[in-house]
């Protein structure tokens, strides 16, 4: 059975942050991911990661300026130093957190310069970041991302992501395979799980419903499907990952909108 952990960035709105590591746990969840942890004290994360007998899994490393939309250094040139800033702070709250994984966003093209331009600077600062990752054995995730929901992102799908992780040639450098952004942007979805699942290159995937990002029940993939693919080519090669729920709630912000959107769940509990 996949193990399915909270998105607590998009998962309960209705609440504030903090309070929505108790209202996962009891739904039923046993791993908890977000966007970024760097506004709230590591110890203070901590502490209720372990009072509601929640796993850390998964947060990104800080992607510049969010607010003016940035979504990520990696690949940027001339950025190199606040990258290597970025994720030494990432790498402290992993360990605070005890995260074996942290995506590192690729960041957008900027405008006017082809992407093969910007290739090397990714490849070099992924190699860097790796090999610190590796000292507190961290995984790296790197995520291919729609170009309609983020236009320019320089990393949009799997064949590229496995192709970058070869030349980057770190084991500690995997996939975030979010089937929603797959399904968007190249589709075959049970297939490319069949293909690279097995590889060992996968480390992380994510779900949502296409084509609005709610619930996986709502929308055109046959999530259940996909879950007990998953689940069948998980025992064929080992792999004991997780799968986060990064979806906006079709309820929103309503009183019991998220706990009640979770019917889909029940079967894999």
């Amino acid at each position: 059975m996949p193990q399915f952990a909270a998105n607590l960035s998009m998962l309960y709105p209705e609440l504030d942050f903090l309070d929505r590591f108790e209202a996962a746990a009891k739904d039923g969840f046993k791993g908890v991911e977000y966007l970024f942890p760097y506004a709230c004290d590591q110890q203070e994360l901590a502490a209720r990661l372990k009072a509601h007998g929640l796993q850390q899994v998964l947060f990104n490393a800080p992607p510049g300026d969010w607010d003016q939309g940035e979504r990520g250094l990696a690949c940027l040139p001339g950025r190199e130093a606040e990258f290597r800033e970025g994720m030494a702070k990432a790498l402290a709250y992993a360990a605070a957190l005890r995260c074996p994984r942290v995506h590192v966003m690729a960041g957008l093209v900027p405008a006017g310069v082809e992407r093969d331009a910007v290739r090397p600077t990714y490849v070099s600062n992924l190699r860097w970041a790796a090999a610190e990752a590796a000292k507190q054995n961290v995984d790296l995730l790197i995520e291919p991302i729609n170009t309609r929901d983020i236009p320019r992102f320089f990393l949009n799908r799997q064949d590229h992501a496995h192709e970058l992780i070869a030349e980057i040639g770190a084991p500690n450098v995997k996939v975030q395979f979010d089937l929603y952004h797959c399904q968007i942007v190249e589709g075959d979805v049970a297939m490319k799980i069949r293909q690279y699942l097995p590889t060992g290159r996968v480390g992380h995937f994510q779900i949502a419903g296409v084509p609005e990002r709610h619930e996986p029940d709502v929308g055109e993939m046959n999530y259940p499907y996909l879950f007990k693919l998953i689940d069948e080519v998980a025992r064929q090669c080992g792999w004991t990952g997780w799968v986060g729920c990064e979806y906006r709630p079709a309820r929103g912000a309503q009183p019991g909108g998220t706990s009640a959107g979770l019917g889909w769940l029940k079967p894999w509990r």
